[in-house]
């Protein structure tokens, strides 16, 4: 495992992961840190999705990440979570990042080593999509108390669940459980809910594989258009906080 700053004090180092893309990891990954902010825990975010990062975006973060010459100064949100992230060191939020997987390994090792994360009572990882090189890279170099695993209810979900299942199995990292995005959409009118992607076997999944589901999101639209406002922390995420992390 590689070492960080010996300023910092990490408790719990949670991975969010899924098999594949779209499905709302970082919107979990956000959910789960304002709730837990709220809650009274010291939390840091790790954007470890360093050619898609959006967490900035979704919690109205701008500026650019500083160093003193030995360490990098997380950004910090509103309500106090540490954040790291790509896009606080781009020029421009927009421009991309043409790098192959060793240097994007690189970089999230640095995200973690040289980052005065300071004391934490919780530290978040958002990883991008699949099991490839930054899941590697994050599953060995870092010690992960757990990972977190995103998904929608969609018949694909029993393959793109077992392979993140497998690769945590491979590599003896505990799995907190499952939350499935997108599960329904709750009528306006009648607070009837509708499965729109069909009915979810997530239950059953979970039973099979021998882990648990931690949360049902419904689709939301309000929460998606603050995402895109940079409003995220301002609305009321408390579906999130019966989470056990």
């Amino acid at each position: 495992m590689d070492q960080p700053l010996e300023s910092t004090k990490i408790k719990k180092i949670i991975g969010i992961i899924s098999g594949k893309g779209g499905v709302g990891k970082s919107f979990v990954t956000g959910g789960l840190a304002a709730s837990l902010r709220k809650k009274g825990c010291s939390v840091g975010v790790m954007d470890a999705d360093v050619t898609g990062p959006s967490i900035p975006r979704m919690f109205g973060v701008t500026g650019k990440l500083c160093s003193d010459g030995t360490g990098i100064v997380p950004a910090e949100t509103k309500s106090g979570i540490k954040m790291v992230s790509m896009n606080l060191l781009l020029a421009h939020e927009s421009d991309p990042v043409v790098w192959r997987g060793p240097l994007i390994g690189g970089t999230v090792k640095q995200f973690y080593t040289e980052v005065y994360w300071g004391e934490l009572d919780y530290l978040l990882v958002d990883m991008p999509p699949g099991t490839g090189d930054v899941a590697l890279t994050v599953f060995q170099s870092m010690p992960l108390s757990s990972i977190v695993i995103v998904t929608s209810p969609q018949k694909l979900v029993d393959m793109i669940v077992q392979k993140a299942v497998k690769m945590a199995s491979m590599l003896h990292i505990p799995v907190a459980g499952i939350v499935e995005n997108f599960s329904y959409v709750e009528c306006p009118d009648c607070g009837k809910k509708i499965e729109i992607y069909g009915k979810s076997n997530i239950d059953e999944v979970a039973e099979k594989l021998g882990t648990k589901v931690l949360l049902r999101l419904p689709v939301m639209p309000q929460l998606a258009a603050s995402c895109d406002e940079g409003k995220y922390y301002e609305q009321d995420l408390s579906l999130f906080d019966g989470v056990e992390l």
